[in-house]
């Protein structure tokens, strides 16, 4: 099934006002907005019970740095897919923001869900943001609520989150405000946030900009400093949804530095990175500022989008991650890489001095020219196990070539007919690092002619449509630098919507041109192109591909 979600791209009306503006020397994003107003002022001496503000920056109550990393998750949908959280953890999140509903619009979840939600997050070790989704839009979708309702909803769930300070934050209300008037976003924001310190609440509360989020007329922008100083203990973040209004470096860039040079807090709440009919959101630059300014992002979404290029794992599986979520986790500045787990949940323990058990000694699975899938038995810890590093040992020296929060992982980037030895290390959340394995060899396979293999998948299907992936390896020793694939449709399908590559269609002859982010593909490396398409009756996948005129393996 797939799940309605209202909408965060900006539309071609939007992007007509925007270029309108500008021309009128109005005030949009980029434009005569002043970089955020003024500093803000030092936190109020307010003691903070848990997660809270300080100088710009989201800390744990211990006073420890949390730069969150994770996903969001449409539990209100779903409410029986909350093994998510689980599966968001075991890939290395530190944190998720759960879709809620408070009756409005959508059935409202009750004080026992929540409940629920909130001791899933913490069993599974996730500082969990809730929001509520039903105001999504308003001023512009007639169906959204408004942001004193949702204050209502978050009142009414007090006896559950009072004492969750540490572990919970609330997100007042998702994206509420649409492109219509967004000046009007400030004093119910102000309200919302009065309402709810007035009705005794001590979390860390954020909030979501106007413009369906994206603040492409950079209210909140210009507002930012009245919300935050409307708020008597300072601990208020406030939250920018990035989408095909980030379309550029410059864009993303100026937006985050302007919150940051002000001290005034800010995370990437949503962002996607799939084009789409209004334009290609730039998630590399989205991510790579993140990791420099460290800031928090929270990708758009775990699984059951209506619109299923922004799913990160299909139908719900961890083990079958989109070419979104393959990016979001394991990609440069992506959340394998970059999670820490907030030290609430007994990790990073000054206490803490004592090194897991070493791993067991690593087996070798699905062994290819360029890959290799590693196992191992799992560490122990008087704490608890965070990781494994896989490194890569020759002679005196080891490198590290992989890490994982499970006990496996897939080693990529390796070369064609070579010997390696591998061995793992077990690190907790202390920093502490068990001694090395025992190391395993392994022999990679001959690459196949053409220096290339070409995966082929159906990710969803519909009557008279389906999504579809192609994952291109270079099995070669040195870089593909620009491509075309060609490949040959036998059912009728026409491909109507596709990201990470530009299709030209001729009757069932497909060629595809690389996008700028997927032009070069490394030695042993590979990158994915998605696609929407119609179909008949019948769905036979292509049966072979070449890669600028050479042929290429299948996989």
């Amino acid at each position: 099934m797939r799940r309605a979600r209202s909408t965060t791209r900006k539309s071609p009306l939007a992007r007509l006002l925007t270029a309108l503006a500008a021309l009128l020397g109005l005030v949009v994003l980029g434009a005569v907005v002043p970089p955020a107003a003024q500093a803000a002022p030092s936190p109020p001496g307010v003691k903070a019970a848990g997660l809270h503000i300080s100088n710009g920056r989201l800390l744990e109550g211990n006073g420890n740095d949390f730069v969150m990393r994770g996903v969001n998750h449409a539990h209100t949908w779903y409410p029986n897919q909350l093994q998510s959280l689980a599966d968001v953890k075991a890939l290395g999140a530190n944190a998720v923001r759960v879709v809620l509903a408070d009756g409005h619009r959508w059935t409202k979840n009750s004080a026992q869900d929540v409940a629920n939600v909130v001791a899933q997050c913490k069993a599974n070790r996730l500082i969990c943001v809730l929001e509520v989704h039903d105001t999504t839009g308003y001023g512009e979708e007639s169906a959204a609520g408004t942001l004193d309702q949702a204050a209502d909803y978050w009142i009414g769930l007090k006896s559950v989150l009072v004492g969750e300070e540490n572990y919970v934050i609330i997100n007042i209300g998702n994206e509420p405000w649409g492109n219509t008037n967004p000046a009007g976003w400030t004093d119910p924001t102000v309200a919302a946030v009065k309402k709810l310190r007035n009705a005794g609440f001590e979390h860390t509360i954020m909030v979501d900009a106007p413009n369906w989020g994206q603040d492409w007329q950079g209210v909140m922008r210009a507002n930012a400093k009245t919300v935050y100083d409307a708020d008597p203990t300072g601990n208020l973040i406030f939250s920018i949804h990035m989408y095909s209004v980030f379309d550029t470096a410059a864009e993303i860039t100026d937006y985050l530095n302007a919150f940051v040079t002000a001290k005034l807090p800010i995370l990437i709440g949503e962002f996607g990175g799939p084009a789409d009919q209004y334009g290609d959101p730039d998630e590399d630059t989205m991510m790579a500022t993140a990791q420099q300014l460290k800031l928090g992002y929270l990708a758009w979404s775990w699984s059951g989008n209506t619109d299923p290029i922004l799913d990160l794992s299909i139908g719900f599986d961890p083990k079958q991650l989109s070419a979104w979520g393959q990016r979001i986790f394991n990609g440069a500045n992506g959340i394998a890489q970059t999670a820490k787990e907030a030290t609430v949940f007994g990790g990073g323990s000054p206490g803490d001095t004592q090194a897991p058990t070493a791993p067991g000694t690593p087996t070798a699975s699905a062994v290819t020219a360029t890959s290799a899938r590693l196992g191992w038995s799992a560490a122990t810890d008087n704490v608890g196990v965070t990781g494994y590093d896989v490194v890569r040992v020759s002679g005196g020296s080891e490198t590290k070539v992989a890490s994982s929060t499970t006990n496996s992982v897939t080693v990529t980037g390796l070369t064609a007919a070579t010997s390696y030895t591998f061995a793992v290390y077990a690190r907790d959340a202390a920093g502490n690092r068990s001694a090395r394995s025992a190391a395993v060899d392994v022999t990679t396979t001959s690459a196949p002619a053409g220096n290339c293999s070409v995966g082929y998948r159906v990710v969803g299907e519909w009557q008279g449509g389906f999504q579809g992936e192609i994952t291109i390896r270079n099995t070669g020793n040195s870089a593909i630098n620009g491509w075309t694939l060609g490949f040959a449709f036998a059912g009728g399908q026409t491909i109507s919507n596709m990201w990470g590559g530009t299709p030209t269609q001729n009757g069932g002859t497909v060629s595809v041109a690389p996008a700028s982010y997927t032009s070069t593909i490394s030695a042993g490396g590979s990158v994915s192109v998605g696609f929407i398409a119609a179909k008949g009756s019948t769905n036979p996948a292509p049966t072979s591909f070449t890669l600028s005129g050479s042929t290429c393996a299948t996989a």
